[in-house]
């Protein structure tokens, strides 16, 4: 019976330590998914304590190896199983989470530029129009759109257009505020919503982002020497006043600017709510 127990007992330990070193591996791939900050630390603590009890639980079998008391090793045993359940299944949730995110993020970008979608910006687009009504704070959008971009499409091809388009999409970002929302409007247009701006930063926002494409150059070719291809942008700009009542008036407004941007040469900004006649592109 003694025997028995013993035997018992120093199973327990040695599982016990075995789950332990297994839980370590979970626990890698779970810190390797966090963010660095105070959380990753918590958990680089966690993993000190495992490497501490593993330790306790070597000392333990090094001097109680042939005890019969079972009670020790069952606490042993269901403690490390409850940390190995634990880090798993926070491992688990943390990837859940993870690929949630992802799939959250795929669904309001586009593709292909790799900005907000339509369906993101109207959303977006709605409840800062909101926002701004309520608080009486001030609203801007920039409507922009790539002069000749059917030339660029025709000239180069296809393929070196949605290449153009991806840039574009960068060149747009490193430019706004973090706090602007950049999204597809359609085609080549993007639409950039400005918070808390007033009419004359926008102007000014605007005018940084056409100048900004303007003086980048897209090489055709990995040898310098090859000739490359600038394009620009024109950009009508809109800002909420007291009798916008609808969103869609808004858009409205930065439509027609754009429309009078392109019909004043292209490669500028223009700022206003004109009724103008549609300009043939």
């Amino acid at each position: 019976m003694e025997s028995t127990l013993v035997t018992l007992s120093n199973g327990l330990v040695i599982a016990g330590l075995l789950i332990l070193v297994g839980a370590l591996f979970p626990l890698r791939k779970l810190i390797d998914q966090l963010a660095p900050g105070p959380i990753r630390k918590k958990w680089y603590f966690q993993s000190g304590l495992i490497f501490g009890f593993i330790l306790g639980y070597l000392v333990y079998a090094i001097y109680f190896w042939r005890s019969a008391n079972i009670i020790v090793p069952f606490v042993f045993f269901f403690g490390a199983a409850y940390v190995w359940l634990t880090i798993t299944l926070s491992l688990q949730t943390a990837t859940d989470v993870r690929r949630f995110m992802e799939l959250e993020q795929e669904n309001i970008t586009d593709p292909l530029i790799g900005i907000y979608n339509r369906r993101y910006m109207d959303k977006r687009l709605e409840e800062e129009f909101k926002r701004a009504k309520r608080y009486q704070q001030p609203l801007s959008l920039l409507l922009i759109d790539i002069d000749f971009f059917k030339k660029v499409n025709d000239t180069y091809g296809h393929p070196f257009g949605d290449l153009v388009l991806r840039h574009w999409g960068g060149l747009i970002l490193s430019v706004v505020r973090a706090s602007d929302i950049v999204a597809r409007y359609g085609g080549d247009e993007i639409l950039v919503i400005t918070p808390s701006t007033p009419p004359i930063a926008a102007f000014a926002l605007a005018e940084r982002i056409r100048q900004h494409i303007e003086m980048h150059k897209f090489i055709l070719s990995n040898d310098p020497k090859l000739k490359f291809v600038q394009f620009t942008v024109s950009i009508g700009v809109a800002s909420l006043s007291p009798e916008h009542d609808q969103v869609g008036e808004l858009l409205k407004v930065a439509d027609q600017a754009l429309y009078r941007a392109k019909s004043k040469g292209r490669n500028c900004v223009i700022a206003g709510d004109e009724v103008l006649e549609p300009v043939i592109l």
